[in-house]
């Protein structure tokens, strides 16, 4: 039999690489958390979103809880014992939460919050059964009015990742010290986010099936929900049941997804529509829309890696390898002579012309010789020899160490200086600041990539433009803002507008470009652009809503 919903209750106590390595005659790539099928090289592990050293076993190593002191008002301790195995499943989920109140002072203001810390119980919709027990943290500013205060959900990707890297790096009321582009590891340090998005919305950080607490509910497995479509089916329920239980109908709504969480926020968007919740606004993270054209995802040299070449050029001025041009100038070039020769090159392996091959040396600062040999660039031969004896952070590619050293033995130094710090922190944080505390380890990512359903709409890999297009069809007043870094080897920004191009022209959809990477709002300067660009397209959305 299904568990019926759990009641919920308040209070004490009741409270609520690249490197390539040979296995067997195949190929596999190296990234920060596995190694992946050959024919999903590259993007498929998209986390800006999680990190660290992948097992074989499915999972990577969870956070152990620290010790934590008694108990305050509105503190919870959970013993429920979370798995992050694919045979993972509740019996009996609880809807416990910590409830704690704080306050952050935003220039010169005061704001008072509430925090959340705990589970909410996702309906599956077709049968009306608990199917997933979500864990996630919630701000709610206090005194103010629910039908006209913006609430927005944000997730990270992966697949397979918590959302550990939005809530303790972008725009919740704490965040981690940061010293990106620098490749030295920083002290541990919470700081009150003076570019934190409370002074506009409420926020919500939502962990997926499998990671942080978030575990499927008996009969359901994790596994049943590492897909495509049964992600988004799951976020889908988790978004209608928040919005019921804390009576947000009438609010502004906004989804947040990075890298994988835009193809998720795609899926979702639709299905959330189609069910008749309206979204007023999606906020695409450093996305992969469409996975069967970007080039490093499907196997080398089957598609044009025209969407990098952009990257390549504006990272290597950046190392002063190349004579900078305004990005303009060469995202014409990639759309003109790159793009007419590479796809004969591609076609017949036509050779490519020397005026070609010299704009690229040029623009990279590599030579044409080695434009020839690796005409259609991948991005982690150029993230190994864009500079030589250095790799290049694939997920900021400004950061960079000596080829061998300690920062780049997991593939990318620009996640090896940030990861421990999201990882170790996110515990105590909630332990000790938000006064939730649980008996299981903490996942803040999962090795899935190789078990997720990537099939979408009759296609092996997802492409969510359709999903999208939908989504307008069903609510054309809907606006999507896009967020690109200039130095992003995982989601590159050309390739994004090329996928967002076939929305075809849409006032509603606006990009927006920082110096920074993956992860643009781990960079100072490209935070407090990001977080006026996002004010400015909450308030577009709010103003008629």
């Amino acid at each position: 039999m299904k568990p019926a919903l759990p009641t919920r209750t308040s209070g004490t106590n009741k409270a609520y690489d690249s490197r390539y390595i040979s296995t067997g005659g195949i190929v596999a790539f190296c990234t920060k958390l596995q190694w992946r099928r050959p024919a999903l090289v590259g993007a498929i592990l998209l986390a800006g979103c999680g990190g660290g050293g992948g097992g074989s076993s499915g999972t990577t190593t969870p956070t152990t809880p620290p010790v934590t002191t008694p108990a305050v008002p509105g503190s919870f301790a959970d013993v429920t014992v979370y798995s992050s195995a694919a045979t993972g499943s509740l019996s009996a989920p609880n809807e416990n939460a910590a409830v704690i109140a704080s306050h952050i002072q935003l220039n010169g203001k005061q704001f008072d919050y509430t925090a959340t810390t705990g589970h909410l119980t996702a309906v599956d919709a077709k049968t009306g059964q608990a199917s997933v027990s979500f864990f996630y943290v919630a701000y709610t500013v206090t005194g103010t009015t629910a039908a006209k205060r913006p609430v927005t959900f944000f997730y990270n990707g992966g697949p397979g990742s918590a959302s550990t890297y939005l809530h303790l790096g972008s725009f919740g009321p704490r965040r981690l010290v940061s010293t990106i582009p620098s490749a030295n590891i920083p002290p541990v340090q919470l700081v009150d986010n003076q570019e934190t998005l409370l002074a506009t919305s409420d926020l919500v950080f939502i962990d997926a099936v499998g990671t942080g607490y978030t575990q499927a509910v008996a009969p359901n497995t994790n596994a049943d929900f590492w897909g495509v479509d049964k992600d988004a089916a799951s976020f889908r329920d988790f978004v209608q049941r928040y919005i019921a239980v804390n009576k947000r109908e009438a609010s502004p709504k906004f989804l947040y997804g990075e890298s994988y969480g835009a193809p998720r926020t795609g899926v979702l968007a639709n299905l959330l529509e189609t069910a008749g919740v309206q979204i007023d606004g999606l906020v695409l993270q450093s996305a992969i829309m469409d996975y069967n054209s970007n080039c490093g995802v499907l196997d080398p040299n089957a598609i044009s890696c025209e969407g990098y070449i952009p990257t390549y050029a504006l990272t290597s001025a950046y190392h002063g390898r190349a004579t900078p041009v305004p990005v303009e100038t060469v995202r014409n070039f990639a759309t003109g002579g790159y793009r007419t020769a590479i796809a004969a090159y591609l076609a017949s392996k036509v050779a490519p012309p020397s005026a070609v091959l010299n704009q690229l040396s040029d623009l990279t600062g590599m030579s044409t010789l080695i434009w020839q040999q690796n005409f259609d660039m991948q991005p982690g031969y150029y993230q190994q020899n864009a500079v030589p004896g250095q790799l290049l952070g694939r997920y900021d590619a400004r950061v960079l160490a000596p080829t061998g050293s300690a920062l780049t033995r997991d593939g990318d130094p620009s996640l090896t200086v940030v990861n421990a710090s999201f990882s170790s922190s996110i515990v105590t944080y909630m332990a000790n600041e938000l006064h939730y505390s649980a008996g299981s380890a903490y996942a803040p990512f999962i090795d899935i990539v190789n078990r997720w359903n990537f099939s979408h709409d009759g296609k092996q890999l997802p492409d969510t433009i359709p999903d999208l297009t939908a989504a307008l069809t069903l609510n054309p007043a809907m606006k999507i803002l896009a967020i690109n870094g200039y130095h992003d080897l995982a989601t590159p920004f050309h390739q994004t507008e090329l996928d967002l191009a076939r929305l075809g022209e849409n006032q509603s959809i606006v990009l927006k470009y920082y110096a920074s990477g993956h992860m643009t709002y781990l960079d100072d300067t490209a935070r407090r652009a990001q977080q006026t660009d996002l004010i400015n397209f909450m308030n577009s959305v709010t103003v008629s809503h």
